[in-house]
């Protein structure tokens, strides 16, 4: 194959075949040096074509967990009780300062990933959203009509 800098998805697609080929190769041979430089070039090739920022939080926790071996509850110290560890995970909370901490400090996640995009918060209903949004005013609370007879 003869080597050069990958300036399309063809380019590189044959690159990634050649190094399944050389996969393996002996460290000190011409293979090896050919695997590490395609290596280098695909590396380079998909910095520039795929755009990568830090994932959100709940995806940089679940890596750890995932490299690390780690359950919900080993997040426990990290987060707080199993509660809020699922509530974390799941989306439904986003992390305090304090988690963030306890999880850079305790776990080396970095700080870019866990102060990534927060997650979306629910619509939770609330009375007169749909007279809101059809430009009617929201029903107004009744005063309580009993009144103190003394």
């Amino acid at each position: 194959m003869k080597i050069q800098v990958i300036k399309t998805e063809e380019q590189c697609d044959k690159a990634m075949e050649r190094i399944d080929e050389l996969w393996g190769a002996e460290k000190g041979t011409p293979e090896a040096d050919e695997l590490e430089l395609l290596a280098l070039l695909v590396e380079d090739y998909e910095a520039r074509t795929i755009p990568l920022g830090p994932p959100d939080p709940v995806a940089a926790i679940r890596l750890q967990m995932d490299l690390r071996g780690m359950s919900q509850r080993d997040l426990e110290p990290y987060i707080g009780n199993s509660a809020k560890v699922s509530e974390v995970l799941g989306g439904k909370r986003g992390l305090s300062k304090t988690m963030i901490r306890k999880l850079h400090d305790g776990l080396g996640i970095p700080l870019e990933s866990l102060l990534g995009p927060a997650p979306k918060p629910s619509k939770a209903h609330t009375p007169g959203r749909k007279r809101q949004a059809e430009g009617k005013s929201a029903p107004r609370a009744h005063k309580n009509r009993e009144t103190a007879d003394v």
